[in-house]
């Protein structure tokens, strides 16, 4: 697909199957599917060249409706909050983009966040709408992001995550632990809890496994070396939460202290970054290591 690389958000777009229906032309079926976003916007987004067939040419008003047609669009927020903090590009070359992410931005496009994301700032200043991200990291965390620049290699660099043949290491600032001995591992299961947003150890055969050693210790507060076999959501702030080492200035654990939609308080991230990503490149079949160049104190 032939995508803009000066459109706003230098964004790959949403794809849109349309379903069966009997609407006259595109733009009412897309009025219908989405009921939330009002006729005036999708009749903005078509003038502006933001719905797209799939070869990437725009649609109009008048575009008949087929089944099974696929259109491609640009998700957009009104007025979206800018975050105060830059991303810095730490490698790059024909097949892979290494970043680092602050606190507080988003990896990809969701909910609010559209333009405020890494890939919408990498993708706009690089001007390759086709960056994809390999693995994700929360909003609140910092740390490296592995992007793909090239889809022909993509697959064999997103297998070494799937493959968990990624090697990944994260630091977090949190209460002292000195009746632990360390290093340990971690091992337990994990599902989603109440609120919905949130995760818990439950009984159960472990679906989770953390390494943990300690770096440094800092008084009442000690640096944690994390090593993660497995990926689950918020995996690691759960393991520190459960052992009594809370990660400083967790909004969610042990107890939900801020809402997801809360705004933030920027003068409190999250002490958790990911500091290192090793592996061996699935092209090459050297071994490639970097390191974030942020710091948690």
């Amino acid at each position: 697909m032939s995508v803009d690389a000066r459109s706003p958000s230098n964004m790959r777009p949403s794809t849109l199957h349309l379903p069966r229906g009997s609407w006259a032309t595109v733009f009412e079926c897309l009025c219908a599917h989405f009921p939330a976003i009002a006729p005036a916007v999708w009749q903005e987004r078509i003038a502006r060249g933001r719905v797209l067939d799939a070869q990437g040419q725009p649609l109009e008003l008048a575009t008949a409706y087929r089944e099974g047609l696929r259109v491609h669009y640009f998700r957009e927020v009104a007025a979206e909050t800018p975050i105060p903090f830059d991303e810095a590009v730490l490698h790059l070359d024909e097949h892979l983009l290494v970043a680092d992410k602050p606190h507080f931005l988003p990896v990809m496009p969701a909910g609010e966040y559209v333009e405020q994301t890494l890939q919408a700032r990498l993708a706009k200043r690089l001007g390759n709408a086709d960056l994809v991200p390999l693995h994700r990291i929360d909003r609140h965390t910092a740390g490296l992001v592995l992007f793909s620049t090239n889809r022909a290699s993509r697959g064999q660099y997103q297998a070494l995550f799937r493959l968990r043949q990624m090697d990944k290491c994260y630091e977090a600032l949190a209460a002292a632990l000195p009746h632990l001995s360390f290093p340990m591992v971690r091992a337990t299961r994990l599902e989603g809890a109440e609120p919905f947003f949130r995760m818990q150890e439950v009984a159960g055969e472990a679906n989770t496994e953390t390494r943990i050693e300690v770096a440094r210790q800092l008084g009442e507060h000690w640096l944690y070396r994390l090593y993660p076999v497995t990926g689950k959501k918020h995996q690691l702030r759960v393991h520190l939460a459960a052992l009594g080492a809370p990660i400083l200035h967790d909004p969610f654990y042990p107890e939900v202290t801020d809402a997801p939609d809360a705004p933030d308080d920027y003068s409190k991230p999250l002490k958790l970054l990911a500091r290192g990503l090793a592996f061996i490149d699935p092209l090459t079949g050297e071994r490639r290591r970097f390191e974030s160049q942020l710091s948690l104190l």
